[in-house]
């Protein structure tokens, strides 16, 4: 397995001198010394203690992950206001990377399909642009056409009435901190991609997954375990929706038999 790399040193000194802070400064408001400062900086220490991390983490407002995976000054202006504003890419879900996509010949975004066939290569592959150039791409000319949107092939029954098989188109979702309940497709380390009723839950740092048909439970999977998350926009299928009574027509049918009973009697 390849080694992720640690950009921490470049990224510490890169945000002191965003700030304009000195590293005897940034010492002081770490409580840290500046002789410290200046080895976290240059790499003489090699494995940063757990409170250090902690420390650079609360006071520039990025997750340890970011801080120490991401390498901040390849970033562009808009991306590092973003993460010093406080919306950090992995709580967010961006996870400052580019969404690989396909586009048509004149560079619009296809929406690629994802069967069921494809399915178990895609959390392999969703970030290669080679794989998604495998996929089958439509377009649809009533889309919006601000968002990028893919399509997946649903399994099982447990979003009934929506049936297994049936095509679902989502929108990508940058921000997952999204405030109530929205149908999604999600993809997860765990189960790969799933149709479900999704809320965050930020103190938990996690979501709740919940299945319109009520006889499959609600469960919850952590935020460092989705990969990715599509915004519920259309379905299609071929298949042709079962009839469902109304009330007036149950109203009507209870009606029929009592008039039936009475003339029994």
């Amino acid at each position: 397995m390849k080694k992720s790399k640690n950009f921490f040193p470049g990224n510490l000194k890169f945000l002191r001198e965003r700030r304009k802070l000195t590293q005897q400064a940034l010492g002081e408001a770490l409580s840290l010394t500046r002789s410290k400062v200046n080895a976290l900086e240059s790499g003489q220490t090699k494995a940063p203690s757990i409170e250090d991390l902690l420390k650079c983490s609360e006071y520039f407002k990025m997750s340890v992950d970011t801080i120490l995976r991401v390498d901040l000054p390849k970033l562009g202006e808009l991306k590092l206001r973003d993460l010093e504003a406080g919306n950090d890419v992995y709580l967010s879900g961006s996870r400052v990377r580019v969404l690989a996509t396909t586009v048509n010949a004149e560079n619009e975004d296809n929406i690629e399909m994802v069967p069921l066939k494809a399915k178990a290569g895609y959390l392999a592959g969703y970030g290669d642009p080679g794989y998604l150039g495998s996929l089958p791409v439509f377009h649809l000319p009533n889309l919006p056409g601000n968002r990028k949107y893919r399509m997946f092939q649903t399994e099982g029954d447990s979003m009934l009435p929506v049936p297994e098989g049936a095509y679902v188109i989502g929108s990508y979702l940058s921000d997952w901190r999204f405030g109530k309940e929205t149908a999604c497709i999600i993809v997860t380390v765990t189960e790969g991609i799933s149709f479900k009723l999704v809320t965050f839950l930020p103190e938990e740092r996690a979501f709740q997954l919940r299945s319109l048909n009520s006889v499959y439970s609600s469960y919850k999977v952590g935020a460092d375990e989705v990969r990715e998350i599509w915004k519920f926009e259309y379905y299609m299928t071929d298949e042709l929706p079962s009839e469902i009574l109304t009330l007036q027509q149950l109203s009507r049918g209870i009606a029929e038999i009592n008039q039936k009973l009475d003339r029994i009697k």
